[in-house]
């Protein structure tokens, strides 16, 4: 069987890579053609991503697939949700797109909420509460007269402004539009009332697209900058976690997935939206999926807080890598101190490490001093936090879950993986790392022809890749702990 080649862009809050993907007699293997950082750019008290500088990391990922004379069938790209880019009506970018970390959109929520309620706005949407969502953004940019966005003839989402440098054609992909809280989750379509609510209109996105769709090919001026012909460019699963869980190499039906890394992002397929009072009460998401499927999750704070600790002790340092944490930490004492991962304190602190210590003191606990029980107690208090929201998960699946999937980087993460398997009292099945440059060029395979449907995708991505199997163990006293977790986050 012939080899074909596929190019995935696949950009992350502190990273970003472009992969070249072939498949050959149905199995699929992976190259990483460049890796970059996609820096926050802090400026007159706000944060911003340098979106020219990923474009441009792109273009060279591009040029050293014409100089290596590679012939790809496609490109597909994918990012982190909610944040988009202002164009005005002669296509040029407006200003670079505020980082969902910044401090503008507080307060954005409950202002909002005086205009549609709270209630209606779920009911709406699906979606999971939280300041960040593009609807809020929005929101906080009309309060504040931005000039950006009174200026903004279209605004499109990352990965679709990103294709459009690449072809010139405008475009909404329905997986990352779903994460902005904007979307009728059961018309899958933008929702007029929310958008005149922060003064916009259908007219201000692009036309819509669904994953496996052509957005057009490279424009004439990308092509003479990379030296590749008119190649298209194929609508992915826009998000992310989109493109990673259709790379969840399951065989069984009562699955759960966390796709873990910055974010912790856990759930269940669902073939239509749950929207009831007990979702809404729980906060659970309803973002669009592959095939006319619903991600029904929940988003959790992941290895953030690791990584924040990490950049404060010096990420460079070889006492600071992870296997060094990792194995510190496996000595540590066990179950001393817990967080709730999900509090407001480590959103965006200026010292992680000082905000998981005071958090400790503040709910009379022994305080973390050591690398080793910072990290065993961001370990601990993140697979508690899984169990929680297991628990809740239970309550919409159709039949119990049985197993859950760990896909993207943190399902190397043996240690945690573990912990998972104990507080959970199911088995943790980990792989791929790579889900989601898999899921993207998956999809790009499918439009190209190459496979039927997402079965047909997880049955070559079982054959392709290797599975590490965790065991709950030790679960009596992960129970008790639960109980004393749950004790601890009810009022923090």
């Amino acid at each position: 069987m012939n080899k074909s080649h596929f190019f995935a862009v696949d950009l992350g809050a502190t990273s970003g890579r472009t992969i070249l993907g072939t498949i050959q007699s149905g199995s699929i293997e992976l190259r990483e053609i460049n890796r970059f950082p996609n820096k926050i750019i802090e400026a007159d008290g706000h944060f911003y991503w340098d979106f020219q500088a990923l474009y441009h990391s792109i273009l060279e990922g591009l040029k050293k697939i014409a100089d290596e004379k590679i012939v790809i069938s496609s490109i597909g790209i994918d990012t982190w949700g909610v944040d988009f880019v202002c164009f005005d009506s002669k296509g040029k970018m407006l200003a670079n797109p505020f980082c969902y970390r910044d401090p503008h959109t507080e307060g954005a929520q409950e202002a909002f909420f005086t205009q549609i309620p709270r209630d209606r706005v779920y009911q709406k949407t699906g979606i999971q509460f939280m300041n960040f969502n593009s609807l809020f953004q929005l929101a906080a940019m009309r309060a504040h007269k931005s000039e950006t966005l009174a200026q903004a003839y279209k605004i499109l989402f990352m990965p679709d402004a990103l294709s459009y440098m690449l072809t010139g054609k405008m475009v909404t992909e329905y997986t990352i539009a779903s994460t902005s809280q904007m979307l009728d989750a059961a018309k899958q379509g933008f929702d007029a009332e929310l958008l005149k609510a922060v003064g916009l209109t259908e007219n201000n996105f692009g036309g819509f697209v669904f994953p496996g769709e052509v957005v057009g090919t490279l424009s004439d001026e990308v092509q003479k900058i990379t030296g590749l012909g008119a190649i298209p460019v194929i609508a992915v699963a826009g998000h992310d976690t989109g493109s990673a869980v259709a790379a969840v190499p399951a065989s069984e039906t009562n699955f759960a997935y966390l796709s873990s890394g910055t974010w912790s992002l856990m759930g269940i397929e669902t073939n239509a939206p749950v929207i009831n009072d007990e979702s809404f009460a729980l906060n659970f998401t309803n973002e669009g999926g592959v095939e006319g499927t619903i991600r029904f999750l929940k988003n959790i704070c992941g290895m953030w807080l690791l990584e924040r600790c990490r950049s404060e002790w010096g990420a460079e340092a070889t006492e600071n890598a992870y296997p060094k944490l990792i194995a510190d930490a496996m000595a540590a004492d066990a179950f001393v101190s817990f967080i709730n991962p999900d509090a407001p304190d480590f959103a965006n602190p200026a010292s992680m490490v000082k905000s998981i210590q005071e958090y400790c003191r503040r709910t009379s606990q022994p305080v973390p001093e050591t690398k080793a029980a910072i990290t065993r107690c961001i370990f601990e208090s993140l697979a508690l936090r899984y169990r929680q929201v297991l628990d809740s998960l239970n309550k919409f699946a159709p039949a119990p879950i049985s197993i859950l999937h760990v896909i993207g980087g943190g399902s190397k993460n043996a240690m945690l993986n573990q912990f998972t398997a104990n507080a959970l009292g199911i088995p943790v099945a980990a792989g791929p790392m790579e889900a989601t440059a898999i899921g993207n060029i998956m999809i790009q395979a499918k439009t190209a022809g190459l496979y039927d449907g997402i079965s047909d995708m997880r049955k070559s991505i079982q054959q392709s890749v290797e599975l590490n199997w965790f065991e709950p163990q030790n679960s009596e006293e992960w129970e008790v702990q639960y109980g004393r977790f749950e004790q601890l986050t009810m009022d923090n």
